[in-house]
């Protein structure tokens, strides 16, 4: 039998196909040194974001079907990777596609022995220790947990806790976004 090429030949029957790209706009740091299309980073951040996803969304609801998140950061200034897993849920969700939760991502590190979230570009360059958590809020599951350096455990946890604590102060603000959006939309259709 002939061999189906392109996408559909990486199609799975049992469930959806998530499909991530991640990149940078060249103009979205300080630095002006130009960045391949595919370099290894994005490719690693596309791969988190595809893991991410695939533990979110309900894909065995879409047999032999693709989806696709692209995501392209305007301006870099720390926590990339969580700004775009806070970006694509929303997208998914305003795309109707059907997930268990909101994933809701941050990341966290240390100042001296001060655990802080949502560290900014400057602080992610102080090279401390830095984790990155994707969390499933409603029922606490991980879809991605990533830490850049040795952390002993007493401070991981502190550190771990503190970007939780941040997942779930931002799925108190998507979720209100959503519920707005949600009563738009119902006045506009009239129901």
């Amino acid at each position: 039998p002939p061999q189906i090429r392109g996408s559909r030949s990486k199609a799975l029957p049992d469930r959806a196909l998530v499909n991530c790209q991640y990149s940078m706009a060249t103009f979205s740091t300080g630095e002006r040194r130009r960045r391949p299309h595919g370099d290894r980073q994005a490719g690693e951040l596309a791969l988190h974001l595809k893991q991410t996803f695939e533990a979110a969304i309900l894909t065995e609801l879409y047999p032999r079907s693709q989806i696709d998140i692209y995501v392209q950061i305007l301006q870099a200034d720390g926590g990339n990777y969580c700004a775009c897993v806070n970006a694509a849920t929303l997208a998914v969700m305003d795309a109707g596609i059907p997930m268990r939760d909101y994933v809701c991502a941050s990341s966290a590190g240390l100042a001296e022995d001060t655990p802080l979230a949502d560290l900014s570009s400057p602080e992610e360059a102080a090279g401390g220790p830095q984790l990155v958590l994707a969390l499933l809020p409603a029922s606490g599951q991980i879809a991605l947990l990533q830490l850049s350096a040795r952390l002993h455990q007493e401070r991981l946890e502190a550190v771990l806790d503190a970007a939780g604590e941040a997942c779930r102060a931002l799925h108190a603000v998507l979720d209100g976004v959503v519920r707005e959006r949600l009563r738009e939309v119902t006045v506009l259709l009239g129901d």
